[in-house]
């Protein structure tokens, strides 16, 4: 089993900056790819943005060039950094960590991002 633990949510003003945390503890040997989620009231779940194993990164486009993820190795923690923040980034953000070996996907508990105009 894997834990992840989010912070960094809140209230920010349109154009403002967060950055969100998720630290993996359990059997983390196993992770090949972490990564975020956002779920919009009225909406379904999306992909944000992921981090393999390798550090490769891939990003919807909605936030290409505005949001980064990185991971600290000596930490077990995945960060995204969210940039020139929109109203239309309002959503709970959900942390991801894939297990392709048993194709198990683990989830955070969310946290909420509000950004208002």
């Amino acid at each position: 089993q894997v834990q992840l633990v989010e912070s960094g949510g809140g209230l920010v003003q349109a154009g403002g900056s967060l950055r969100l945390s998720c630290a993996a503890s359990g059997s983390i040997d196993n992770i090949n790819a972490m990564g975020w989620y956002r779920q919009a009231p009225g909406k379904q779940r999306e992909l944000v943005a992921v981090i393999s194993s390798g550090a490769r990164t891939n990003y919807a486009d909605s936030v290409k060039g505005r949001f980064f993820i990185f991971r600290d190795n000596t930490k077990n923690t995945v960060y995204l950094q969210m940039n020139s923040l929109e109203p239309e980034d309002t959503a709970v953000y959900y942390c991801n960590a894939r297990e392709d070996l048993t194709r198990t996907n683990y989830w955070g508990q969310g946290t909420q991002v509000t950004v208002s105009s």
